[in-house]
Order: structure tokens, then C-alpha cells, then sequence
């Protein structure tokens, strides 16, 4: 009772400053003053405090959403409920990209909620928990599949947790590890993979150059991608957990709490009582979906037409190709249940809604997320970022990739987009080294991506983040708030790794990226093992609220 008294204190508090906030700039500023300027980063720092302290993801993402378009209109009823609903929830809804992606949710839901009513999800973890005897071993699993998976970061998330949920859940793997997971191969291994709906949005970005071998090229600098997978290693295997994630697993082991807090707002898809599965009612919809979205990718890239399979997979269209690989995989599914006699037709039909019901949360954090988005481009936060990178790039050249790094964290982080950071970016840093310094351009372009990805990585309002949390039916404000100090660890890591990679190029002329990547595993090691023996392991862990 007394928490919850407390709890309730500190979230009227918060709204009260964010009212006090508001009451002050409709003084101070002007529609035109902020346009282009810090005010235009406001809304969505507003957002994610709120989110953090008062653990309330709509509301807060909402108030990032009012905050901006009280400033956008200058604080005229009229203007802020127009660019509210008009411009921004009704435009984000309207735009094609993010209805297919909402479309996909809605199939993988569907998807999911047929293999567990088969019973296949259970069937799955019997069958995994006889070959992976240990926590380690199924955290290693998911990692490994998530690896696996690198074609696209939306794919990746939904379908590494439906097929290691039940594998994580018979080893007591708490849901907030395993999102943790899930987000943490989900970005920074697409951000890698030359093949994946990622390597073809950067290489869009970059004009005069051949914007995939500029890819390929970053790869090896990309300190942040690689250093989070040897992370996650090092966690497992040295058995660390730290932060608010401590609490979560000693609860998971101790106490047979998957959740830790009250809130489970996905498990609401248990398989039918007494129905007995088959693993093969799992594995042919995950293999059909993963075949079915790879024809789809290619086939809106023109592979079908004459285009060679690595230039379709970089003009693919991911919203609509995942579109049509998943219902591709949903109708391959039906009909195999159908054909096995596992579910009769009326019971496959009544799973629809109910799949559609279980990603409803997920759809509206995503639509919030997005219309926050909009609201924050239409104050001109990209134009304010862009105008102070450029007029600054030249002035720090050893230090840029780790000045553009943790630039583009900040940005990723506060909009929630990689793609959106990486589009301010990437097209600046070529200017500026294209002609005079291409190694420097290429570690620069690294850092901006690496960045980009760990402000989406560990972002409460980004995409990836709230569909890792919908894959691990995890409360999402929990994969956030124990995600964060894990991804700011391999942050802090990075821009190290990046300092001694720019001082290299801008000072030796000796860009090698193995030197510094080296480094950065070392110095990753030492924080990984200093944590281990502060008592990082989650034994002595408080049990949570």
C-alpha cells in the first residue's frame, strides 16, 4: 500500500512539473522560435521521463505528443487539436509503411496465437527443454537465433519470441531477459548483415557512392553492434546480472516470477488445456514464415523481373514485403492445421480476433510512438541536429566518430528512430570526408549507424523496443528500464573504442579497426568482470515490487 501511495505521489508530481513546464513556455516562446531549435527535442524528452518515472507508457507518449503540438501551434486549441489527430495520429495511420507494419503484427499475432492453441508452442519447449539442460544454454539459444535471423529487425523480434518463450520459460529466464535478448540481436545484428532491409536503407542514404559497399565497408567499425553480441556472451556465460534486471531473474529463479511486477499485459495466450501438440505445429509456421517473408522481400525488389538477388534484397520494400511473406506463412499455417486435423475450421477462424486482440498494446504504443515522431519533425529537430553537425564536423576531426556517435544516440534516442538518425547523418559526414579523408568518412559513418542503433536499442519509444517487449510478452516500461543500463554500458564502451579509432585515423593515419576493436572487448571484459564481483550475478538481488 505504501508503494503504490509513493508510486502515485511521484506520477502526480510529474505531470505537475510537466503542467508548470508548459504554463512557462506558452510565455517564452513563439511557433517560429521553435522551429529548428532545442525546443524542438522537448516533446520527446518529456515523453521518456514520463514513461521512466511514472512506469505509464501511453499517457506519456500522448503528453510528448500534446507538448509538441502545443508549441507547433503556439498554444491555439484549434492548431494543437489539428496537428494532434489531422497531422499527426490520422497521418501516421495513413501512411503505408507503418499500416504494414501494423498489418504484420496483426498476422504474427494471428500466427502465434494458432501455434499455441495447437498446443506447439508447449510442444516446442518440451521438446527443447530435454536438448538445452540449463539457463545458460537457452539464453545462448536465443541468442543464436536471433543472430540467424538478421533479415530484418521487425521479423526478427516477434519471431525469436515465439519460438525461445517457451524454451527461456521451462529454464526460469525472466521476460524481461529475454527481451532483452531479443532487442539486443534484433538492430545491432541487422546493422550488420549486408543482406537485411537495413543494409539497403543506408545504402539509399548515401548519393554519389556505391551506398552497399560503403556498407560493407562499415561493418568492421561498427563497435557498438559487435560489442553488444559479445556482451550478451559475457552476461550469460559470467552469469551477470545488474541494475533493476536483478531483480527480474532472482525473482524468475527464486521465486518461479516470470514478471517480477503485477502488469502481464500479453499473457493472455495459453495453450487449450488437454490439447497436445506436435513440434512440427511450431516449426512449419516458423520455417513458412521465414521462407514466405524472404520471397515476399526479394519479390518487391524486383528479383522476379530480371534484378539479381543481392540488388532485389537492397530495393526491397520490408512493410510490404513482410506484408505478404507473413500472410504467405498464415495461410500455409491454416492449411496445415487443417490437413493434421489439429484445429477444426471454426477454431482457426475464432484465433484470428484473438491474435489481432494480443498485439493491441504493441499497435498502440507504435501508433503513439509514431505520431510523436512526426510531431518532433514537424518542430524541425532534424534540421537543428543536421545545422550543428555540420558546422561542427570539421573542428574535431580525431574526436568526430565519437562525437557523431553519441550524437546520434541522443537523436535516436529522444525520436526513437535509427533510420530517421541515420538519414540526418550519414548524408553530412559524406560531405565532409567524401573528398578529402574517405577512411575518416567510413569511421564516421560507422558511428553514426552504431549510435543510431543504440539510441533505437534501448529508446522507450521505438518500434523495435515496444515489438521486443510484444515477442517476450513483456511489460514494456520492465524491458526498458532493464534494458537501459546494459545498453549504456556498451554506450559508454563504444565511444571509448570510437576515441581510440579517431585518433588513429586523424592522428596516425592508420585506420585499422581490429586495434581499437580489440580494445573495446578488453575494456568490456573488465567492466563485465568488475560487475561480477561487486555481486552482479542477481543471488542477493532485492525481489522487486
Amino acid at each position: 500500500m505504501e508503494n503504490k501511495t509513493r508510486t502515485v505521489r511521484v506520477t502526480i508530481a510529474a505531470f505537475a512539473a510537466v503542467l508548470i513546464f508548459l504554463v512557462i513556455a506558452a510565455f517564452v516562446t513563439t511557433p517560429e522560435g521553435v522551429q529548428q531549435s532545442f525546443w524542438s527535442l522537448i516533446p520527446p524528452i518529456i515523453a521518456i521521463v514520463l514513461a521512466l518515472v511514472t512506469k505509464e507508457v501511453y499517457s506519456s507518449l500522448f503528453i510528448g505528443i500534446l507538448t509538441g503540438s502545443l508549441l507547433y501551434s503556439g498554444f491555439s486549441f484549434e492548431g494543437t487539436l489539428n496537428h494532434i489527430f489531422t497531422d499527426g495520429i490520422i497521418t501516421s495511420l495513413a501512411d503505408a509503411w507503418n499500416v504494414g507494419i501494423l498489418i504484420f503484427l496483426v498476422i504474427l499475432g494471428m500466427i502465434v496465437q494458432l501455434m499455441n492453441r495447437t498446443g506447439g508452442s508447449a510442444a516446442f519447449g518440451e521438446w527443447a527443454s530435454r536438448r538445452i539442460q540449463t539457463r545458460k544454454g537457452a539464453q545462448l539459444a536465443t541468442i543464436a537465433l536471433g543472430v540467424l535471423i538478421f533479415i530484418d529487425d521487425y521479423f526478427n523480434c516477434l519471431t525469436v519470441g515465439s519460438v525461445m518463450r517457451p524454451v527461456t520459460d521451462k529454464h526460469n529466464v525472466s521476460r524481461a531477459k529475454l527481451a532483452y535478448l531479443i532487442d539486443a540481436t534484433a538492430a545491432p545484428v541487422c546493422i550488420i548483415a549486408p543482406i537485411s532491409s537495413w543494409a539497403a536503407a543506408v545504402a539509399g542514404f548515401v548519393e554519389g557512392e556505391n551506398g552497399l559497399s560503403l556498407f560493407i565497408r562499415t561493418i568492421p567499425y561498427n563497435y557498438y553492434a559487435l560489442l553488444t553480441i559479445a556482451m550478451m556472451i559475457m552476461l550469460v556465460l559470467m552469469n551477470i546480472n545488474y541494475g533493476p534486471m536483478a531483480a527480474h531473474e532472482y525473482n524468475a529463479v527464486y521465486r518461479d516470477d516470470l514478471y517480477t511486477t503485477p502488469d502481464r499485459p500479453y499473457a493472455n495466450a495459453e495453450e487449450e488445456e488437454g490439447r497436445k501438440g506436435h513440434i512440427s505445429d511450431m516449426l512449419v509456421p516458423i520455417f513458412s514464415l521465414i521462407i514466405c517473408c524472404v520471397i515476399g522481400m526479394i519479390y518487391t525488389g524486383g528479383f522476379f523481373t530480371g534484378t539479381s538477388f543481392i540488388d532485389a534484397f537492397a530495393g526491397s520494400d520490408a512493410s510490404v514485403g513482410l506484408v505478404l511473406g507473413s500472410f504467405g506463412g498464415l495461410v500455409i499455417t491454416m492449411v496445415f492445421y487443417l490437413v493434421r486435423n489439429s484445429l477444426p475450421f471454426e477454431e482457426i477462424m475464432a484465433c484470428l480476433p484473438d491474435g489481432f486482440k494480443q498485439m493491441v498494446p504493441a499497435i498502440l504504443i507504435l501508433t503513439l510512438a509514431w505520431t510523436l515522431n512526426g510531431t518532433t519533425a514537424s518542430l524541425g529537430a532534424k534540421e537543428f541536429v543536421a545545422a550543428f553537425v555540420d558546422s561542427n564536423a570539421r573542428s574535431f576531426a580525431m574526436f568526430l566518430p565519437c562525437i557523431i556517435f553519441l550524437i546520434a544516440v541522443f537523436l535516436s534516442f529522444a525520436t526513437g528512430t535509427s533510420w530517421g538518425t541515420f538519414g540526418i547523418l550519414i548524408p553530412i559526414v559524406v560531405a565532409c570526408f567524401q573528398m578529402t579523408d574517405p577512411k575518416m568518412m567510413i569511421i564516421a559513418m560507422s558511428a553514426c549507424m552504431a549510435g543510431s542503433v543504440c539510441g533505437d536499442h534501448c529508446s522507450p519509444i521505438s518500434d523495435t523496443t515496444i515489438m521486443s517487449s510484444a515477442g517476450a510478452q513483456c511489460n514494456h516500461i520492465n524491458h526498458v528500464s532493464t534494458q537501459m543500463p546494459y545498453a549504456l554500458t556498451c554506450a559508454a564502451v563504444s565511444a571509448v573504442t570510437y576515441i581510440v579509432a579517431g585518433v588513429m585515423e586523424g592522428g596516425m593515419h592508420n585506420a585499422n579497426p581490429v586495434f581499437p576493436l580489440v580494445i573495446g572487448l578488453l575494456l568490456l571484459f573488465a567492466v563485465m568482470f568488475i560487475f561480477k564481483i561487486a555481486g552482479g550475478n542477481g543471488n542477493d538481488a532485492p525481489a522487486g515490487e
